[in-house]
């Protein structure tokens, strides 16, 4: 029987953001890169390969990351007054 995901899987899974407005959902990092003092930073880092490495192979630029978050997160509220 498949495994539910969860804190039990090998990858957590990020939605992307680049600055020219396009979105990619269900990026897949590896769990060991998250966490830890750096929280997702390294998944950043790891999501940028990911892009040049694809790039290299269709032969199109790739396009700037502007922001990741995890897939499902939810967003803050935040109220300036």
């Amino acid at each position: 029987m498949p495994r539910k995901p969860g804190r039990n899987s090998e990858y957590v899974m990020f939605d992307v953001l680049y600055e020219d407005g396009t979105q990619r959902s269900n990026r897949r990092v590896p769990r060991d890169l998250t966490g830890g003092i750096d929280g997702d930073k390294p998944a950043h880092g790891f999501l940028i390969e990911q892009d040049r490495d694809i790039a290299e192979k269709s032969g199109k630029p790739a396009a700037k990351i502007k922001s990741i978050t995890r897939t499902g997160a939810k967003k803050k509220v935040r109220i300036y007054s």
